[in-house]
C-alpha cells in the first residue's frame, strides 16, 4: 500500500481559487445509495474547495501554513474507491472532495469535513514525525520556509546520545578545573560539600520539572524557552527566555575568559602582552591581558561559528573526550597518591606560602664547594646578597620549611581541610600549624612573593561563582527535535547526567580535600608549585592531560554558547512577542542568525572587558537561576492547576517538589549576590512589561491564563451575589450602544464617558441587541462585536463585549439587563444616550423602547445614566480648561449624583473642572440653613465643591406653559388619530378586496341569470366620493375636537415644573462643562408616555452636555470611614 505526505502551501488569504482550481466547485457529495461512484459533482482529486471552509484556519491572514497532507493510494485488493479521508492538522481540499460513499455511518456524512474519522486521524498520527532542531513551530511556520520545505528525517538519537553526553558535556566545565580547588580549601570540606549539594538539589528539582513539562506533548526544539513560553504566556516566555539567552551569552564569556586564563597562567606565560614590572601591579596586568586575548578569542570564535556551524559540531565529541580524559585522569592521581604521591614541595617561610617563580631552593643559604653561600630567595628579602647585608624582619626570625603539596589520600589532611578559611582581599596564604615569630609590615609585605588572595572570600561569593559548573541541563531538551523518543529521553538523560556530575563533584571535593594540601588548596593560580594548575597536580600520567584537556574543554564550551544563544535569541525574534528583536529572527539563505551572532558577540565582549572569572561567573549565575525558577513555576502551576491537558508521561513530580526547587533557586539567587539578583529581577520584569504592553497578542494555551481563570471563578464564587456595601459600592456599567445598518458604532463617545468615569477601575459591559434570530445573524453578530471591540480599544476602555441576537429589541434589551454579568460581578448602572430623533422617527418604538428601558433598569434596582448631545463630549485626549461640573440635586435617590463628578475628576480629562452643587429650595425652605447643612454635609463626604441653593417660587402657571402643554397634548392627540386613520384604511382595502372576491364568485354561480338583474359597476371615482361622504362627518368632528380639547391639568403642572426648572438651570449652568440633573421617573400611566418624553426635551432645552441620573434605589455614598 503506498502512503506519502506532500507538503502543500496554502493561500490562508482566501484571494480566490488557485491555479488548477475551478471556481464554480462546490463539491456535492452524492447520495448515500449511488454504489460508491464518485459522481461528476464531487470533483476530482485536482479540485478544491477555498479554504474559507477549512475548520483550524490559521489566525494569521498573511502567513501561508504547510500542512501535511496524508494521500492513501487505492488499495490493490479493493474497488479503487478512495477511503475516507480527514485532516489531522487542518482540513485540505482533497479531503474534502473525498465524498463518503458507505452507508455504516451515513448519519455522520454531512460532518465528515470538520469531524474526521478515527481511522483516518490514526493513519494521519502514525505518519506525524517531530520537526528538526531549530526549526520553526510548526504551528506557526512562515511562508518561505513552507514553500522551500524538505521532506523530514527521522531522527535516530537516543538517551545516551542526545542527551546524556551533551549534558555532561555542557555541567562538567570550566568552574571543575579552575576553581573547585580554591573553593575546597577556601570554604572547607563541609561547606564546599553544602555548596555542591545546595545547588545540584536545585538542578535535580529543576529537571524533574522540565522533565514533567517536557513529556506533557510534543516539545519542539528550543528547550527552556519554548517550554516557559507555551506553559506560563508570551510575557514570561518572553522575559525568562530572553535571561536565558543572556545567561548563555556570559556563559561564552566564562568560558573564553577560562580559557584565556589556562593559556596564559599554565601553557605560554611568557605571551603577556602586559607584564607587571612590581608584585602588586600583577592583578591589573593579569586582566588587561585577558581583555586583549580575549577579545582576540571572541573575534575567533564568531568567524567560525559564521562560517561554519558544522565543524563546532562535529568537534563536539573531541572537546567531550578531552573532559572525561580529564576526570579520568583526577581519579587515576587520587588512587596513584595512595602508593606514591606526586613531588610537589611548597616552600613556607614561618606559616607563609611562598611564590615559587624566582628561586630554585627553598633556603636561606646553601653550601657549595664548603662555602656558605646565599640563595636568591635572601635577595628577595635583603637588601644584598651579602650574609651581613639588612633583611625583612620576618624573614630573619623565621624558617624555610617544605611542605608536601600533595601528602596522598591516606596522609590525613581530610580532617585539617575539614573548615573554612575565608578572609580579606590580600589575606596571606597561611599553615597554622607551623610556628610564626615576628610581626609583619603591610606596607613592605605587599612587594613581597607570598601568596595571597586576590579577592575577599566569603560563603555567599563561593555559591554565586560555583553555580554556573551545574548549569547546562537543558541540553537535553533543547536537542528534542533530533531525539527517537524525546518523551522518554529528557527525563532519562537528564536525571542521569545530574546523578552522574552530583557524584564527580561530590567525591571531587572530599577526594581534593583528602590528598592536597590547605594551602596549595587556596593557591588560586598554583603560585607555590611553580605555576602549576593545582588540580593538574594531583592528574596522572601529567598535569599536561588536565592543562590541555581543560584547555580544549573551556573552548569547546564557548563555541558551544556562541552557537546556541544566537539560535535561542532568533526563536524568541521569530515569535514576534517582542518587536525590536523583529531584526534578529533574519539572517543568511541557510537560516544562521548572523544578527543575532553580533548582538551576542557584543554582549559577550561585555563580559570580557569584565576581565574576572570570578566577577562574571555570579552575573551569568542569576540568569540561569531566574530561568529555572520560572521553569518550576511553570510545573507547579500546571500541576495545581489540574488543566486536562496536563498529562505528562513522566509521572515522578510533585507541586511540592517544584515549589521547593524555586524556593531553592530564589534562595540561591540572594544568596549568592542580592544586588545581581535584583538587577536580574528587575531586567525580566522590564521585558514581562513591555511584552504585556507592546507584544504582540499570543494564546498559546498557557497556564497563566488558567490561573487566571481559576482565580476569577474563586472570587466569583466568594464575591457575595447580595449588594456590596456602601462603602464598596462602584459604578459597574452596562453602556447600551447603538449601531449604524454597517454594524458600526454611531456614539464612540459614549465609550470615551465610561473610561472618563471608571479610570479603568470596575466592571464595564458593553452591549447591543440585534434584531432577528441568531441562526441568520451570526456573521452580522460577529462583525458588531469585533467593531465594538474595535471601537473599545480605540477608546481605551476596559471591559467586555456582549452583542444579542433578539426578535425585538425591547426583549434584546430586556435580557441584557437582566443577564449581563455573573454571580456577584455583574452590573448595577446602566448607560445609554437619549434618543436625540424621537420625534422624527417613523416608527414609535424608538421612545417607548427608551422608556420602557427606564422603567426596567427602576424595577431591577439599578442607576441610569442617560448621556444628551454625547456627540458633544470630550475624547480622551481632550483636556478641558478651568470650568465647572454642574450638579443639579433636586431629589435624593442614593447620592450617585454627588459621586459622579468625584469619579469623572479623577480623569486627567475633567480633572481641572471644580464641581458646583445647587439645590432647589421651595417657599417653606430655610435657604440659609440648607446651604450649611448641605456644606456641611459635603465636608464630611470629602468632597470639595461648591454650594449654591436656588429659590423656586411658586408662580402662577404662565400662558406660555399653558400653551406648550396644549401643544403637546394637540401633537399627541394628533398622532393617535393619524395611527387610528391608517389602521382604518388598511381595514377597509381588506373590505374591498372581500367584496370584490365574493362579487367574482357569486357572478360565476349565476351567469345564466336573468335580464331584469341590475349590476351595479364601482367605478374608481365612485368609490373615493362614497369613502369622503361617509368619512367627512367624523373627520370634522376628530379637528372640530382637537381645536377645542382643554390640556390635562396635571400636565400642566409638570410642564410648568419643566419649565421653570430649565429656566434656572439655563441660567446657572449653561457655561458648564457638563451638567448633571435628576432624571424624573417615567409616570405610571403608561398612556402618558410621550408627554414624558416632552417633558424631558424641555427640561433640557438650552444646554449643551447633559448627564441625567436616576439612582438605583440605594445609597451609593457614606460619610463613615
Amino acid at each position: 500500500m503506498g502512503e506519502r505526505f506532500v507538503v502543500v502551501p496554502v493561500d490562508t488569504g482566501g484571494m480566490g481559487p488557485r491555479e488548477g482550481e475551478h471556481p464554480g466547485t462546490t463539491g456535492a457529495h452524492p447520495a448515500p445509495d449511488t454504489g460508491g461512484s464518485v459522481g461528476s459533482g464531487a470533483g476530482t482529486a485536482e479540485e478544491k474547495e477555498p479554504l474559507e471552509d477549512s475548520v483550524f484556519e490559521p489566525q494569521d491572514p498573511e502567513a501561508a501554513v504547510p500542512i501535511l497532507e496524508y494521500n492513501r493510494e487505492p488499495n490493490k485488493y479493493g474497488d479503487g474507491v478512495p477511503k475516507e479521508n480527514s485532516p489531522f492538522i487542518n482540513n485540505t481540499e482533497h479531503d474534502k472532495n473525498n465524498s463518503y460513499d458507505g452507508t455504516n455511518m451515513a448519519l455522520f456524512e454531512e460532518e465528515m469535513d470538520s469531524h474526521p474519522m478515527v481511522s483516518s486521524l490514526l493513519n494521519k498520527l502514525a505518519n506525524y514525525t517531530n520537526l528538526t532542531q531549530g526549526a520553526h513551530e510548526h504551528e506557526e511556520a512562515d511562508e518561505e520556509e513552507g514553500s522551500k520545505k524538505k521532506a523530514v528525517k527521522s531522527p535516530q538519537m537516543g538517551t545516551f546520545m542526545g542527551v546524556y553526553l551533551p549534558c555532561l558535556q555542557n555541567i562538567l566545565g570550566v568552574i571543575l578545573f579552575l576553581r573547585l580547588t580554591w573553593i575546597v580549601g577556601t570554604a572547607g570540606i563541609l561547606e564546599s560539600l553544602g555548596i555542591v549539594g545546595l545547588c545540584c538539589t536545585c538542578t535535580m528539582l529543576t529537571a524533574i520539572s522540565m522533565s514533567a513539562i517536557a513529556t506533557n506533548g510534543v516539545v519542539p526544539a528550543g528547550g527552556s524557552y519554548y517550554m516557559i513560553s507555551r506553559s506560563l504566556g508570551p510575557e514570561f516566555g518572553g522575559a525568562v527566555g530572553l535571561c536565558f539567552y543572556l545567561g548563555t551569552t556570559f556563559a561564552g564569556a566564562m568560558y573564553i575568559l577560562g580559557t584565556i586564563e589556562i593559556l596564559l597562567t599554565y601553557i605560554v606565560p611568557q605571551a603577556a602582552i602586559f607584564k607587571a614590572e612590581r608584585k602588586e601591579e600583577e592583578v591589573d596586568a593579569l586582566l588587561n591581558n585577558m581583555r586583549v586575548y580575549g577579545t582576540c578569542c571572541l573575534t575567533l570564535m564568531a568567524i567560525v561559528v559564521f562560517v561554519g556551524v558544522k565543524y563546532v559540531n562535529k568537534l563536539a565529541l573531541v572537546f567531550l573526550a578531552c573532559v572525561i580524559l580529564s576526570i579520568l585522569a583526577i581519579y587515576a592521581g587520587v588512587i596513584k597518591s595512595i602508593f606514591e604521591p606526586p613531588d610537589f614541595p611548597v616552600c613556607m617561610l614561618g606559616n607563609r606560602t611562598l611564590q615559587n617563580h624566582g628561586f630554585d631552593k627553598c633556603l636561606k643559604t646553601d653550601v657549595i664547594d664548603n662555602l656558605t653561600v646565599t640563595t636568591k630567595l635572601w635577595s628577595v628579602f635583603c637588601d644584598g646578597p651579602e650574609l651581613n647585608a639588612t633583611c625583612n624582619e620576618y624573614f630573619a626570625n623565621n624558617n624555610l620549611t617544605l611542605v608536601q603539596g600533595i601528602p596522598g589520600l591516606t596522609s590525613g589532611v581530610l580532617l585539617e581541610n575539614m573548615w573554612s578559611v575565608y578572609g580579606p582581599l590580600g589575606m596571606m596564604v597561611e599553615n597554622k600549624k607551623l610556628s610564626s615569630f615576628g610581626g609583619s609590615d603591610p606596607a613592605k609585605d605587599i612587594y613581597l612573593p607570598y601568596v595571597v588572595n586576590d579577592i575577599a572570600t566569603f560563603f555567599t561569593l563561593l555559591v554565586g561563582i560555583y553555580f554556573p559548573s551545574v548549569t547546562g541541563i537543558m541540553a537535553g531538551s533543547n536537542r528534542s527535535g533530533d531525539l527517537r523518543d524525546a518523551q522518554k529521553s529528557i527525563p532519562v538523560g537528564t536525571i542521569l547526567a545530574i546523578a552522574t556530575t552530583t557524584f564527580i563533584y561530590i567525591s571531587s571535593v572530599i577526594l581534593f580535600g583528602a590528598c592536597i594540601e590547605g594551602v596549595l588548596l587556596r593557591d588560586k593560580f598554583g603560585d607555590s608549585v611553580k605555576g602549576n594548575l593545582v588540580i593538574g597536580t594531583l592528574s596522572w600520567p601529567s598535569p599536561w592531560v588536565i592543562v590541555i584537556g581543560s584547555f580544549f574543554s573551556c573552548c569547546g564550551a564557548g563555541l558551544q554558547s556562541l552557537t546556541g544563544a544566537p539560535r535561542l535569541l532568533q526563536a524568541i525574534a521569530r515569535d514576534g512577542i517582542v518587536p525590536f528583536l523583529q531584526v534578529f529572527g533574519h539572517g543568511k539563505a541557510n537560516g544562521e542568525p548572523t544578527w543575532a551572532l553580533l548582538l551576542t558577540a557584543g554582549i559577550c565582549e561585555i563580559g570580557i572587558l569584565i576581565a574576572s572569572l570570578d566577577a562574571v561567573a555570579p552575573i551569568l549565575s542569576m540568569f540561569f537561576l531566574m530561568c529555572y525558577l520560572f521553569v518550576n513555576l511553570a510545573c507547579a502551576v500546571q500541576t495545581l492547576l489540574r488543566t486536562p491537558n496536563w498529562r505528562p508521561r513522566f509521572k515522578y513530580y510533585h507541586w511540592t517538589l517544584s515549589f521547593l526547587g524555586m524556593s531553592l533557586c530564589l534562595a540561591i539567587m540572594f544568596i549568592s549576590s542580592w544586588y545581581y539578583a535584583i538587577v536580574a529581577m528587575v531586567i525580566a520584569g522590564c521585558i514581562y512589561k513591555y511584552i504585556e504592553y507592546r507584544g504582540a497578542e499570543k494564546e498559546w494555551g498557557d497556564g497563566i491564563r488558567g490561573l487566571s481563570l481559576n482565580a476569577a471563578r474563586y472570587a466569583l464564587i466568594r464575591l457575595e451575589d447580595a449588594p456590596p456595601h456602601t462603602k464598596n459600592w462602584r459604578p459597574q456599567v452596562l453602556v447600551l450602544l447603538n449601531l449604524d445598518s454597517d454594524q458600526g458604532v454611531k456614539h464612540p463617545r459614549l465609550l470615551s464617558l465610561t473610561t472618563q468615569l471608571k479610570a479603568g477601575k470596575g466592571l464595564t459591559i458593553v452591549g447591543n441587541v440585534l434584531q432577528g434570530t441568531y441562526l441568520t445573524k451570526e456573521a452580522e453578530a460577529k462583525k458588531a462585536e469585533q467593531n465594538i471591540k474595535s471601537a473599545m480599544s480605540a477608546e481605551r476602555t476596559k471591559g467586555f463585549c456582549h452583542v444579542v441576537v433578539s426578535s425585538n429589541l425591547r426583549d434584546g434589551v430586556s435580557h441584557l439587563i437582566q443577564s449581563a454579568g455573573l454571580g456577584g460581578m455583574k452590573h448595577n448602572t446602566v448607560l445609554m444616550s437619549w434618543p436625540g430623533t424621537w420625534r422624527q422617527a417613523s416608527d414609535p418604538l424608538s421612545w417607548k423602547n427608551f422608556i420602557e428601558t427606564v422603567r426596567e433598569t427602576t424595577a431591577a434596582h439599578q442607576a441610569l445614566l442617560v448621556a444628551k448631545n454625547v456627540d458633544s463630549f470630550p475624547t480622551n485626549q481632550d483636556r478641558l480648561g478651568e470650568g465647572t461640573i454642574d450638579v443639579w440635586w433636586v431629589v435624593h435617590d442614593g447620592g450617585l449624583l454627588m459621586l459622579l463628578p468625584f469619579l469623572l475628576r479623577q480623569h486627567k480629562v475633567w480633572r481641572k473642572c471644580k464641581m458646583r452643587i445647587f439645590t432647589v429650595a421651595q417657599m417653606d425652605d430655610n435657604s440659609i440653613q440648607m446651604k450649611k447643612d448641605l456644606q456641611m454635609f459635603l465636608y464630611h463626604l470629602r468632597l470639595d465643591a461648591e454650594v449654591e441653593v436656588v429659590e423656586m417660587h411658586d408662580n402662577d402657571i404662565s400662558a406660555f406653559t399653558y400653551e406648550k402643554t396644549l401643544v403637546m397634548e394637540q401633537r399627541s392627540q394628533m398622532l393617535k388619530q393619524m395611527h387610528l386613520s391608517r389602521t382604518e384604511r388598511e381595514r377597509e382595502a381588506q373590505l374591498i378586496h372581500d367584496k370584490n372576491t365574493a362579487s367574482h364568485v357569486a357572478l360565476n354561480d349565476k351567469a345564466e341569470a336573468g335580464p331584469e338583474q341590475v349590476h351595479m359597476t364601482w367605478t374608481k371615482e365612485k368609490l373615493f366620493s362614497e369613502r369622503n361622504r361617509n368619512r367627512e362627518p367624523n373627520a370634522n368632528v376628530a379637528v372640530r375636537d382637537l381645536f377645542n380639547m382643554k390640556p390635562n391639568q396635571s400636565n400642566v403642572r409638570r410642564m410648568h415644573t419643566a419649565v421653570k426648572l430649565n429656566e434656572v438651570v439655563v441660567n446657572k449652568s449653561q457655561g458648564a462643562h457638563l451638567v448633571l440633573l435628576n432624571m424624573p421617573g417615567p409616570p405610571k400611566n403608561r398612556g402618558g408616555d410621550e408627554n414624558y418624553m416632552e417633558f424631558l426635551e424641555v427640561l433640557l432645552e438650552g444646554l449643551n452636555r447633559v448627564l441625567l441620573v436616576r439612582g438605583g434605589g440605594r445609597e451609593v455614598i457614606t460619610i463613615y470611614s
